[in-house]
């Protein structure tokens, strides 16, 4: 029995191994300081080093061998915790503003909504501006989910509407460096920031449907009118908040829809946790249970019936691009 305890101890202490060498891997390889070969360099001598641990540890001295990892997995820690987030980067051209808020009374007055003009990915025309919204106007909040590949990743959109017409969307996003690329393992090492976006629609929405060729879909949230104005005022805190205080961004615990969920909770009451927190694409059948959406309308037509691709790309850049989107949405009427 001591010997077969032996060996199960070495066995979770040789995987226990194994997983804390993996992460500071994959945490080295991601966020070392230096060249992509010199981190390839420090990625191959750590690992060369827990290959010895577990070596030593199931061969020979198994107290010095974790004795040795635990004094080396507490100073990547120590870098680790080091590393913090900034607000001063080389930052690409659509994350590079963030958005302020001033809210008074019923007036808020934004700086750094986005308005540029796409042709691709890569050429567009930048525009920012400072807007002015009166509160007492806001008439309507919608839900827009696009989705590339597997139905169940999807990015979220939450967008406002006023009685005078005009829609306001915000976007939770990485703040990525130029010439920097999503990947959501990186995500997970601190690597890119995070950052509110406000954004006309003809920019945040025509972008993924018309240029990228993502699949949009809108839905009409069910928010009084308290709620409607908490959740606008929640976003305009977030981002002053943000662009005081940098964040990063992390793949699971704060994305863009973990934090959009933190900001809704104490709006809206209890939100159980759902899987469509993490797959983003299953927010509308969340919401359903939850009676968020249109009632009365089955989720398969909210859905096709939501589903703005096609109308956006026939809208393109046209003014009029927010009240096309929304032709033959369930819960919208004719205004909108």
């Amino acid at each position: 029995m001591p010997r077969r305890l032996r060996v199960i101890g070495l066995a979770l202490a040789a995987l226990l191994v194994v997983l804390a060498a993996t992460w500071a891997a994959l945490a080295i390889g991601y966020r070392a300081p230096g060249a992509p070969a010199a981190r390839a360099l420090l990625v191959a001598l750590w690992i060369a080093f827990a290959l010895g641990v577990l070596v030593v540890l199931l061969r020979h001295d198994a107290r010095c061998a974790l004795g040795a990892f635990a004094v080396a997995f507490a100073l990547v820690l120590v870098w680790w915790s080091g590393i913090a987030p900034s607000n001063t980067r080389a930052w690409a051209d659509d994350v590079a503003r963030p958005l302020r808020g001033h809210v008074d009374g019923d007036r808020v007055a934004l700086d750094n909504v986005r308005e540029f003009d796409w042709r691709s990915d890569t050429d567009y025309t930048v525009r920012w501006e400072a807007r002015g919204y009166d509160l007492a106007q806001l008439a309507s909040t919608d839900l827009l989910l696009s989705t590339w590949g597997h139905p169940s990743i999807a990015h979220m959109l939450v967008s406002f509407g006023f009685d005078d017409g005009r829609f306001l969307a915000f976007s939770v996003e990485i703040r990525r460096e130029k010439g920097e690329a999503y990947s959501e393992i990186a995500g997970f090492f601190k690597q890119y920031e995070l950052i509110v976006i406000a954004a006309d629609e003809r920019d945040i929405v025509r972008v993924r449907s018309n240029v990228r060729g993502e699949e949009v879909t809108l839905y009409r949230l069910a928010l009084d009118a308290r709620q409607r104005r908490a959740l606008f005022l929640a976003y305009v805190a977030e981002a002053n908040r943000l662009a005081a205080t940098p964040a990063f961004y992390d793949t699971v615990t704060s994305n863009c829809t973990t934090l959009v969920y933190r900001l809704a909770r104490p709006i809206v009451g209890h939100l159980p946790l759902d899987r469509s927190l993490l797959q983003t694409g299953y927010l509308p059948e969340y919401l359903e249970r939850l009676g968020g959406l249109v009632p009365g309308v089955p989720l398969a037509e909210l859905r096709a019936r939501g589903r703005i691709t096609d109308r956006a790309r026939a809208a393109d850049a046209s003014a009029t691009f927010s009240h096309d989107i929304r032709v033959g949405v369930p819960g919208l009427d004719a205004a909108r």
